[in-house]
This record gives C-alpha cells, structure tokens and sequence, in this order.
C-alpha cells in the first residue's frame, strides 16, 4: 500500500529512483512509525502522510545537491530530528555522505537503528550541538531551523568555501532574507513542487560571501 503511494508520487516528479530505494524508503516510513510510537519523532502520525510531508518533502532537494570538484560528497543535516531530509537523500543518493546531527539521544537511537536496519554505509548519525561539531562540507542542509540566519550563525564554520547551504523553507519571508548577515549571500531560490503537499514548499541555495 505505502508502496504503491510513494511509487505514483515518485512518477509526478523527474526523480530517478531505483525499485530498491523506495523498498528502503517504505521500510524507513516504517520504523519511523513504530518508533513514533514510544518516541514521539514526529507529530505527522499517518504513514500515508509521512510518504508526503517527511519522504518527498525531502526527495525533492535531490536534484540540487551539486558536485564541486576537489571537494569530497560530504553532507551535513543539521538539526535532522528523525532523520530529515538526510535519510531519504541518503538512500537515493548511494554515492554521497551524510553525517545526521542532532542534540537529542532519542533521535540518534532511531537514525543508527536505520543505518543498521537498512544498511545505509553512506549515513554517519552524530549526537551534537551544531555549534560544537568540527567539520568541513560542501553542503550543510537544514530543514528544522526556525530562520536561516539561526542557520547560518550556528554552522557556517562546517561548510567548506565552495560549498552551499540549502535551506528547505516554506513561504520565504523576505524581511529573513534581508535579515541574514553579511557573511552570507542568497545564490538561488527555487520553488519545489511536492506531490499532494498542501501548503508552498522552496529551497534557498546559500554561500559565503
């Protein structure tokens, strides 16, 4: 059933994704909802609504997770809660890292029980306040901060010169946008189409100035 969901809202978009992924992809929403249940992950408690606002909310950054060359494909999802949008991008994207930060032990549990469960290689859970974790990425994604500039302020000394932050916002305030410190500069904002979403969904491409 929660295939046969995912796999007609797969074919609305341009994503390439293996039968195999979106076996992982379902096993994923799976855990998620019997995880849910002791943990309190996420407030969406339906499967069928997870497939929407957790799996193709995340799968359509995809597409812009670019490549720099000399930089190794290393991600960072900050504040990832119950592994969004980092496992998802992980699974599709085999060939990437993805290092999933988050404070809370509960969160980290459930994302290292994941790993193991669907035996994702590319996908390092780290327990972590953003602010204390040393690293160096071509790609700091963030779909939990309250503002970009929350965003920018705590991690900007994780992402490599040449690299991007990409925050997954939905309505764009621009009074944030004109708030953000001058450390920064907005590259791109792309409006992000997600099957049945209700609700306006955009990615913001951020580098250092």
């Amino acid at each position: 059933m929660l295939k046969v969901k995912l796999t007609n809202l797969i074919n609305q978009t341009d994503l390439d994704i293996t039968d195999k992924q979106v076996d992982q992809l379902v096993a994923y929403v799976e855990l998620l909802d019997k995880w849910n249940k002791a943990y309190n992950l996420t407030s969406v408690r339906d499967p069928k609504e997870m497939v929407v606002k957790h799996i193709m909310d995340s799968l359509v950054v995809s597409p812009y997770l670019q490549t720099v060359e000399g930089i190794a494909d290393n991600f960072i999802d900050v504040g990832t809660g119950p592994g969004l949008p980092g496992i998802p991008l992980a699974i599709i994207n085999p060939q990437k890292n993805f290092t999933l930060l988050d404070s809370l032990g509960k969160r980290i549990r459930f994302i290292t029980q994941v790993k193991h469960e669907l035996k994702l290689n590319n996908v390092t859970p780290l327990q972590s306040r953003v602010e204390d974790h040393q690293g160096e990425y071509v790609g700091v994604i963030s779909r939990a901060f309250a503002s970009i500039s929350d965003m920018v302020n705590w991690s900007h000394h994780l992402l490599h010169t040449k690299g991007k932050f990409f925050a997954l916002k939905g309505q764009i305030d621009q009074e944030e946008i004109e708030a953000l410190p001058n450390f920064v500069k907005v590259e791109q904002t792309h409006t992000l189409h997600v099957p049945e979403l209700v609700g306006e969904r955009h990615l913001v491409l951020l580098s250092k100035a």
